[in-house]
């Protein structure tokens, strides 16, 4: 009865181990590749924790005070300015003489609507920065990530719309009107119109025109119908295929409108587009173009080159699935940049031609 009686001296002896523990944890902020074999680093882990935590304060506090000239400039978009590049610029078809002014005219139409869009990127990322951030690329954009504060993309908002006014007011009278109607249908897009389905769709392609129709007023050129409905039906194109690719990447929770769509139905819609594109643009060389009649040949090479374009966004939209960026593509799908170059130099040479003869 007295050796189970003696049996708790073991336990002091148990005791003494814990004391040197404490200073062996001291030792373990060093890295070192025996950290997991002791069961209790919890001290030393928090104080870890809190060290890196302190380090990444400090680090997004540095970020904070660094100029953020880049990110404001990401902010706008500059990758996407090659649109008003590619549609302003089609005026110059219909016109019969080209000058400097009217070069000028065109460039002054370019730097409108690049005012204008920038405006309404801002106001879009201001409005969408809470939806942006369930998105696997959208939240990487300077308000979603907070690179840009609210308050700083307030002022560049206010910036911009009076460079935009500025704009409005040096240029020829009441011509900015194209301009004012983009800006009005986009600021209306980004408060609500976005989320019907369908609509959202149909207003970016209205712009698309809008820029269209701007650069014909400013250089005095006609209005083409079958150009305008080339255009709108292309553009339209593009923004069914770029909702199709979000449903495709991050479901439908990113956009509201993607409810009213379904896989199936945004294919059916973007070949039933791409058909009227490719008729509209054959009729408009027919009926509209102002071309010789030795550039018949031309013309007629130059269809096969829209045609084939067309194909290929189908192709890298519905079954590579891409397409969510237009210009990407078009920038980097090699195949499309042999087609366009070819297809530029064949609409070049029909377009000279007739000066050429006279």
């Amino acid at each position: 009865m007295d050796i189970t009686r003696s049996s708790p001296a073991p336990v002091r002896v148990v005791a003494v181990p814990p004391e040197p523990e404490p200073a062996d944890l001291t030792a373990l902020p060093e890295p070192t590749t025996a950290e997991p074999l002791q069961p209790l680093p919890t001290v030393a882990v928090t104080a870890v924790t809190a060290t890196t935590t302190s380090v990444t304060a400090t680090d997004v506090r540095g970020r904070r005070r660094r100029p953020r000239l880049r990110d404001l400039l990401a902010l706008l978009r500059p990758g996407q300015w090659v649109k008003n590049l590619a549609v302003v610029p089609l005026a110059l078809l219909d016109a019969h003489a080209w000058g400097a002014a009217a070069f000028l005219r065109t460039g002054w139409a370019v730097l409108g609507f690049t005012l204008a869009s920038a405006l309404v990127y801002v106001v879009n990322d201001l409005a969408d920065r809470e939806r942006d951030r369930l998105h696997p690329v959208k939240r990487h954009r300077p308000i979603a990530s907070g690179q840009v504060s609210t308050a700083a993309a307030g002022v560049l908002t206010g910036l911009l719309a009076l460079s935009l006014t500025g704009w409005a007011v040096a240029g020829p009278a009441w011509q900015w009107w194209p301009t004012a109607l983009y800006l009005a249908l986009s600021l209306a897009y980004s408060q609500g119109l976005k989320h019907v389905p369908l609509v959202d769709a149909f207003i970016v392609a209205t712009g698309f025109v809008l820029r269209l129709v701007q650069g014909a007023l400013l250089v005095g050129a006609p209005m083409s119908e079958w150009l305008a409905l080339c255009v709108f039906s292309l553009c339209l194109m593009l923004a069914l295929g770029k909702r199709r690719h979000e449903m495709t990447a991050a479901g439908r929770a990113h956009r509201p409108a993607l409810r009213g769509y379904t896989l199936a139905f945004l294919d059916h819609l973007v070949v039933l587009v791409a058909v009227l594109t490719a008729v509209s643009y054959v009729l408009y060389l027919r009926d509209d173009a102002a071309l010789a009649a030795g550039a018949s040949l031309v013309t007629l090479l130059s269809a096969p080159c829209a045609v084939f374009g067309l194909a290929r966004y189908l192709q890298l939209l519905l079954v590579e699935e891409g397409g969510g960026n237009p210009v990407h593509v078009l920038f980097r799908d090699r195949a499309t940049l042999v087609n366009a170059a070819l297809w530029a130099v064949l609409v070049a040479l029909a377009l000279l031609l007739p000066h050429a003869s006279a």
